[in-house]
């Protein structure tokens, strides 16, 4: 009597290397990705950067560290006066940068991969706008006013930041809305929407004292300047309660790339996902935006730069991350260090670096729409 050979099925609990043709695909608990080594390339060199960056970042100011010993002092060792110097005042500014532009790339990759329109990013379509007018509502109205004073203002900036995002949000979708969202009349609207709450914002400002309208307009420029602990916190919780759900609706962002009717045709639930990923974005760019103020261009240059480099079809959202994290951290030290001793503010940096990169968009848009 013969007995046929019988194989195994490896636990589903274990990653496995299966074969798919061109590329790598890794299978996890039955669900399977596939393994771009050119993107995975290039988040590695990212990461690798950033932590440079940083280590350079918090080493410069009045009492001078090395690289070698800000990582030191990073991996647990160091003087008492360099973790002092390190941890609690220097880190936590890096941090709130890391933070800040991992959100806002993020956010704007999610946007431009669900319109197809590389100009519709939340710095573009009003979003970080409407955190302005709420933010500065707060710093100008309630400070004038003895409203907010003292660490309820410090509470009441962020959370006015993040509802003024979401609000924006619905606004500028219920306007641009005629059976369903068109890209280009979403990015009309969205302008229309920034600039309207732009002009909002500087009538706000007359209302407060030179104090008050001083501060805020720090805040406007996109500053990390002063950000400790207190800052970092909110925003890293918020990014482990918004970052999920937009990994989780990243799967369906391939398919949305071929328009709704085909991506319902291959089973995709189109607006629930639209819905998901839209709302992670908002929240995203609310929290940057609440964190450090309108930190531009970050949200808008670095989703296709990622999708440059890795060269895929749609920005990759994990590299995404990276590098805006990267580019806001590389703005942060030039701001500080570049302009010998005049310290800016980051914003103003992403803003010198990321407008010719929008004239660059907007002039490949009208040369398409000729041709």
């Amino acid at each position: 009597m013969t007995t046929e050979p019988t194989t195994q099925t490896p636990s589903p609990s274990v990653a496995e290397q299966v074969r798919v043709p061109g590329r790598p695909a890794v299978r996890l608990a039955g669900a399977s990705w596939v393994l771009r080594l050119r993107m995975l390339a290039v988040a590695v060199v990212g990461l690798a950067l950033l932590v440079l960056v940083m280590a350079v970042n918090i080493g410069r100011g009045d009492f001078p560290i090395s690289v070698g010993e800000v990582l030191q002092v990073l991996a647990g060792g160091g003087t008492r006066a360099q973790q002092f110097i390190v941890l609690d005042l220097r880190l936590p500014r890096s941090l709130t940068g890391v933070l800040v532009g991992a959100a806002l790339a993020l956010a704007g990759a999610i946007t431009q991969s669900i319109t197809r329109n590389p100009l519709a990013t939340p710095d573009i379509v009003g979003i970080t706008a409407g955190a302005s007018v709420a933010a500065v509502s707060v710093i100008v109205v309630g400070g004038s006013y003895g409203a907010l004073s003292g660490p309820l203002a410090d509470i009441g900036v962020p959370v006015a930041g993040l509802l003024g995002a979401f609000g924006t949000a619905v606004a500028v979708t219920l306007l641009a809305w005629k059976r369903g969202i068109e890209s280009y009349r979403l990015v009309l609207v969205g302008i229309a929407t920034h600039w309207l709450l732009l002009s909002v914002t500087f009538w706000l400002l007359t209302l407060g004292d030179v104090t008050d309208a001083g501060r805020a307009m720090i805040w406007l420029t996109g500053s990390l300047s002063g950000r400790g602990w207190e800052h970092v916190q909110p925003v890293a919780l918020a990014l482990l309660v918004l970052v999920p759900p937009a990994l989780i609706g990243s799967r369906v962002l391939g398919a949305l790339q071929f328009g709704d009717d085909t991506a319902r045709g291959i089973g995709v639930r189109v607006t629930p996902a639209r819905a998901l990923l839209l709302v992670s974005a908002v929240g995203l760019a609310g929290v940057a935006t609440a964190a450090a103020g309108p930190v531009v261009f970050v949200a808008l240059a670095i989703p296709q730069i990622a999708m440059r480099l890795c060269r895929t079809a749609q920005p990759p959202l994990i590299v995404s991350a990276v590098l805006g994290a990267l580019l806001t951290v590389t703005a942060d030290l030039l701001a500080r260090t570049a302009f010998g001793g005049a310290e800016l503010p980051v914003g103003v940096v992403t803003a010198v670096l990321g407008a010719p990169y929008l004239m660059y968009l907007l002039a490949r848009r009208y040369r398409e729409v000729r041709a």
